[in-house]
């Protein structure tokens, strides 16, 4: 396959249907972000925690699913698209996670271990990718609702493998002075 075609040169780029639309719409906004996302979890492995590494590595092809899901307007039966079972998923992790913590009474600032601020680092790129989706559903009716329900999770995911992963490492939460 080759990297290059050129067919983007004009500031269009190809759906997943080969419709063309700007580079700058919010579709590609919306998907770009969330690639954006990818890229920052990959950057995050390998934390040393086996758990946490199957963990986001299952959540980077749940993020392609999204991007796929983003850049199909009207997806046939076999498309890629985000499901309920995704957002199940999430939130099985963020439960499971979460018996190792302890509850939260205030905010934290985003720090601490290598991983654990690359991970802070990666939810708040996240919450943008919503953000982001919101924005595209606003004037794209036909969103899938369950891919924007299933980045909202990812960021409350990737804030509980943070403080995890800053808790194992020895790493103490911050609380922000007001």
């Amino acid at each position: 396959m080759k990297i290059y075609t050129g067919r983007g040169d004009d500031g269009l780029t190809d759906l997943r249907d080969m419709s063309q639309v700007s580079k700058a719409s919010p579709r590609i906004e919306a998907y770009g972000t969330v690639d954006e996302v990818n890229a920052l979890v990959g950057v995050v492995r390998p934390t040393d925690y086996d758990d946490i590494d199957d963990c986001l590595r299952a959540v980077q092809n749940h993020l392609h699913v999204v991007q796929a899901d983003f850049a199909t307007p009207e997806p046939d039966d076999d498309d890629p698209v985000v499901t309920d079972e995704h957002v199940q998923q999430a939130e099985a992790w963020i439960d499971e996670f979460t018996e190792e913590l302890e509850p939260l009474s205030q905010f934290i600032l985003p720090s601490g271990s290598e991983p654990g601020a690359k991970l802070h680092h990666a939810r708040a790129v996240c919450r943008r990718g919503e953000r982001r989706a919101v924005d595209l559903a606003s004037s794209q009716p036909e969103v899938n609702e369950e891919a924007i329900i299933y980045l909202n999770r990812l960021s409350d995911l990737l804030f509980t493998l943070a403080r995890v992963v800053n808790k194992r490492e020895g790493n103490r939460e911050e609380n922000p002075t007001y």
